[in-house]
């Protein structure tokens, strides 16, 4: 069973876009669950315009699935997954000012600052997960750097999925087989959608889990949240077409 853990940062967005309480990510957190969602992902980055730090505590106090933080380790970052440990944290290499993830760990060329941060977050019994791009010698340092999971970036897959799918996933494929290989859980994460997913979860082999935010909160404002997160659900766990 592939799990759906729900980005919820866009209706953290919302709020912070009128500096209230509505609507309110920790009891929709919560409602995701009631509707069927098996995990709930946040990524409070640094200028907190999305989930914001202090949202922290309270989601943890209150999800009852799993709960994955991710983000740049910075040393404000870890400080903060150190203090309010979730169930997984991604690690993401984003700047302070980039408007979302668009590529994977060089794991090779950080892999000093890595291994340090992976010790320290399985110090507190977190699992590790590393987005990276579907480049087979990048899961094989992930693996060499302590990871638990990598999460595949999946932005150029939606991007290629409508002109050829068969060619848009095969780096993906080959990417499963790696960690497979090198014994790491594989998660995925990006630019996923109702169109494009069912694909995805049919050929990849191993997938373990999806986080998806954007497209599922735009689906929801046609569908409603429940009826969204039971779609999603649909389109990994099948029928799936050819």
């Amino acid at each position: 069973m592939i799990r759906l853990s729900v980005n919820i940062n866009k209706v953290a967005l919302l709020r912070n876009a009128r500096g209230g309480r509505l609507p309110d990510p920790i009891q929709f957190a919560k409602d995701c669950e009631a509707y069927g969602a098996d995990g709930i992902t946040v990524h409070p980055r640094p200028d907190q315009r999305h989930v914001r730090y202090d949202d922290i505590p309270a989601l943890r106090a209150v999800i009852t699935t799993e709960f994955n933080i991710e983000g740049n380790p910075t040393p404000e970052f870890l400080a903060l997954v150190l203090a309010n440990p979730p169930h997984q944290c991604t690690l993401v290499p984003d700047a302070a000012d980039q408007l979302t993830s668009d590529h994977g760990w060089d794991t090779l060329q950080h892999a000093s600052r890595l291994s340090e941060v992976i010790a320290q977050l399985h110090e507190r019994s977190i699992r590790v997960s590393l987005f990276v791009d579907p480049d087979p010698r990048m899961i094989e340092g992930a693996k060499a750097v302590g990871a638990d999971r990598v999460e595949l970036y999946t932005g150029p897959y939606a991007h290629h999925f409508y002109r050829d799918p068969a060619a848009a996933i095969q780096p993906y494929l080959e990417a499963a087989q790696a960690a497979q290989a090198a014994g790491l859980g594989l998660n995925a994460g990006h630019d996923l959608n109702l169109d494009n997913l069912p694909y995805f979860a049919r050929h990849c082999t191993g997938l373990l889990e999806v986080s998806i935010g954007h497209a599922l909160i735009a689906d929801a404002l046609y569908f409603g949240i429940a009826n969204t997160i039971r779609l999603y659900q649909r389109a990994l766990r099948g029928p799936h077409p050819a």
